[in-house]
């Protein structure tokens, strides 16, 4: 059995802020629970995007989803993203928290973050569950691509990025059926500053490639992808399961990108079971 984390739960809520790695960072935090769950949020989304595994796991977990540097109400500072920073802002968040170890969960970005904390913070992880993302840096092709958004969103701002990028987060049934859902992730989309987006965009393109360390991973591990993924598809997942010892894949249908937010209870159904694995 996990020990149980300790916390003032006077400090537990929405829309929290405390300091860290030099920049003011927003955070929920609900719930208790023998181990944390700390949710980061895709690109270019903020830790809204995690409500409904916020709302279902904290009656039996301690949750905190958090916005990742630029993104939501944290600061961005003046540096240059990268997906090494964006790990080093999760584990000095763990430290300020006063949390030894953790089960992570990323989805897209959040898992590059992820993975790239776990070859160097290996022993803060309790867990690692991997949402709609992948091992594999970006392909000359990809990088090209994401270079020429830079260009355009510099010229023209973020709406033809957006309005390019939102049909290929959803299944269809889900982009044609659920039209609010649809919409609640491009306003939050909008909300994402362009200067944060370019860094973004820059920090993707020049990320690690975290495939040949997946046997290095020895932590309980579940792998969640939507059938429907266009951005990073189900083949990118059967390859983590594959080089991942003892991992655990969840292909869930009528999902797309945001597996998380398409089917909701589906996706808490297999995280309750994964931390509840973890926690005998």
């Amino acid at each position: 059995m996990l020990q149980q984390t300790n916390r003032d739960k006077s400090k537990s809520g929405s829309n929290l802020i405390l300091t860290s790695n030099g920049i003011s960072v927003a955070y929920n935090d609900y719930g208790d629970g023998a181990i944390p769950i700390i949710f980061i949020h895709g690109f270019p989304f903020n830790k809204n995007m995690w409500q409904p595994q916020v709302e279902e796991l904290c009656k039996s977990h301690r949750v905190i989803a958090y916005d990742i540097r630029g993104y939501g109400s944290t600061s961005a500072s003046t540096e240059e993203f990268s997906i090494a920073l964006f790990a080093d802002d999760l584990i000095h968040l763990m430290d300020i928290l006063m949390i030894d170890k953790a089960v992570i969960c990323g989805l897209s970005i959040g898992g590059y973050v992820a993975l790239n904390a776990m070859q160097r913070y290996n022993n803060r992880f309790a867990g690692l569950i991997l949402c709609d993302t992948q091992c594999s840096a970006d392909t000359t092709e990809a990088k090209e691509k994401r270079y020429n958004s830079i260009k355009d969103i510099e010229l023209n701002g973020t709406s033809g990025f957006i309005d390019g990028m939102i049909k290929n987060l959803f299944s269809e049934s889900t982009y044609t059926n659920n039209p609010a859902l649809v919409e609640e992730v491009r306003s939050m989309m909008f909300s994402s500053s362009p200067e944060s987006i370019i860094k973004t965009l820059k920090a993707l393109a020049e990320r690690w490639e975290a495939c040949s360390s997946l046997q290095e991973i020895t932590v309980p591990n579940l792998i969640i992808c939507g059938k429907e993924d266009k951005i990073t598809q189900s083949e990118k997942a059967e390859y983590m399961k594959q080089h991942i010892k003892g991992s655990e894949l969840a292909i869930i249908e009528k999902a797309g990108h945001l597996s998380t937010l398409e089917q909701t209870a589906e996706v808490n159904g297999h995280i309750n079971r994964f931390i509840a694995s973890i926690n005998k």
